[in-house]
């Protein structure tokens, strides 16, 4: 198992079979939607977009911190890799046909969730697809611990789909995996459609 999570850090699809088929079937919802672009928003060093595109999506990354940025355009320099914010994304309304946040609203302080799902939905096109990746909190409330890049918050994953419907999104299916060997937490996973 190790070794399959580690190709799928790298990018490729021999990855953990669960996660493996969330981003297919995000892939698939998106394709049937439409071709509007996607971001991978909070991608890090870049292994989800280029997963994405080797699932036949047009898809561009996005993350706050520039080191980030750099790993991922040097690791997949075919793919577009911007810095900026996820709460303050410089596209149009509507803009987009899939937002992937893969392990990236973890580090979120709870407050300030209900923001970011508005950007999500402000620059999502009406009937595109959201898959929300992250820590579930295992029946306790959002809770923070040590992360090791900084502070970070496992949610139950009742309350997070309530804050995205609020914010104008619909569930289409959610999916709890059970820690694996090496890891702390379970992990919760949110695929949700723009209403």
């Amino acid at each position: 198992m190790a070794a399959r999570y580690a190709d799928f850090a790298r990018g490729g699809l021999a990855g953990l079979p669960l996660d493996r088929s969330l981003l297919v079937a995000f892939a698939e919802f998106v394709r049937t939607a439409g071709s509007a672009p996607v971001a991978d928003l909070g991608c890090g060093p870049g292994y989800v977009a280029a997963s994405l595109r080797d699932l036949g999506l047009d898809v561009f990354g996005v993350d706050l911190s520039p080191v980030m940025i750099d790993l991922a355009r040097k690791a997949y320099p075919d793919l577009r890799f911007e810095v900026g914010s996820m709460d303050a994304l410089d596209l149009p309304d509507g803009e987009l046909g899939g937002i992937v946040s893969w392990y990236s609203i973890i580090h979120t302080p709870p407050k300030e969730i209900p923001s970011y799902l508005a950007e999500f939905r402000r620059v999502l096109a009406s009937g595109g697809h959201i898959l929300l990746a992250f820590f579930e909190a295992e029946g306790d409330p959002a809770t923070a611990f040590d992360h090791k890049v900084t502070t970070a918050y496992r949610w139950p994953i009742d309350d997070l789909a309530e804050l995205a419907g609020k914010a104008g999104f619909t569930e289409v299916g959610r999916m709890l995996r059970e820690p694996l060997e090496g890891e702390r937490y379970r992990r919760g996973h949110l695929l949700m459609r723009a209403a």
